[in-house]
């Protein structure tokens, strides 16, 4: 008798990011610095997931290779389906405009633009047509309703830092790309801030990938994955801040 799939078997999940054998190094004179070394690690889809690690273990290097933001000097990354070491600039370009969103610790909005503008950027610079109501839907489950008028300068951090989440999701992209979200806003207002990104993750059927160094930010997260000296050396999933502390604590006894 063949087999077959029951409607009750688990599915597999869907990798969006992987990585095989990164490496990257920085300096061309004198002594270099390897931030990763043979990184291979992959990503599924409806996952928020954070890499930790602590400052120079190479983790926003690894965020940025797998977000096209920079080359590795060897290995391979694919994200959303594309093999990113084989795309020109331009190619790179068009990706993250169109299929990927990004949210960074100083918010990067354009400050000649309003917030309603900004929401709407990767639109304004060619990319695909924005759904305005999916945009209405963001703006008010993200409580920006009476700001979109606003220029960033006449805003709160966690105002900007809102209306950047809301940009990396006003396109719907496959996958957002977090660094440090939550770096320059205080721990109520990153806590809020992080609420919101396992609620598009768990709601909205989001994909987030996020770097921090902040062990009770990362158990906002379902899966951790820690760095340390370009190197994966572990991971945790669904991690409380406890979990969290003990791998650091042992990590750095076994240093």
């Amino acid at each position: 008798m063949s087999s077959q799939i029951s409607p009750t078997s688990p599915t597999v999940p869907k990798i969006v990011v992987q990585a095989t054998d990164l490496c990257k190094t920085f300096g061309t004179r004198g002594p270099t610095v390897t931030a990763l070394d043979r990184v291979s690690v992959s990503f599924t889809a409806g996952q928020f997931a954070a890499i930790m690690g602590p400052s120079g273990s190479g983790k926003s290097t690894l965020l940025h290779c797998l977000a096209g933001l920079e080359r590795p000097d060897s290995g391979s990354v694919v994200t959303a389906g594309a093999e990113l070491t084989r795309m020109s600039a331009d190619q790179l370009t068009m990706l993250r405009r169109d299929r990927l969103g990004f949210v960074f610790q100083s918010f990067n909005l354009i400050p000649t633009l309003t917030a309603a503008e900004n929401i709407t950027l990767s639109e304004r610079i060619g990319g695909p047509r924005i759904d305005r109501e999916w945009v209405d839907h963001l703006v008010s489950v993200l409580g920006l309703d009476q700001r979109l008028e606003y220029y960033p300068a006449e805003m709160s951090g966690g105002q900007q830092q809102r209306v950047a989440i809301a940009r990396a999701l006003a396109h719907r992209p496959i996958i957002v790309f977090a660094d440090e979200p939550t770096g320059n806003l205080d721990s109520h207002t990153g806590g809020e801030v992080l609420d919101f990104l396992r609620l598009a993750v768990e709601h909205m059927g989001q994909t987030v990938i996020m770097v921090t160094h902040d062990p009770l930010a990362a158990t906002h997260t379902h899966r951790v994955v820690f760095l340390y000296d370009g190197q994966v050396v572990d991971e945790a999933q669904n991690p409380t801040a406890q979990d969290i502390l003990a791998h650091i604590t042992a990590r750095r006894m076994a240093v």
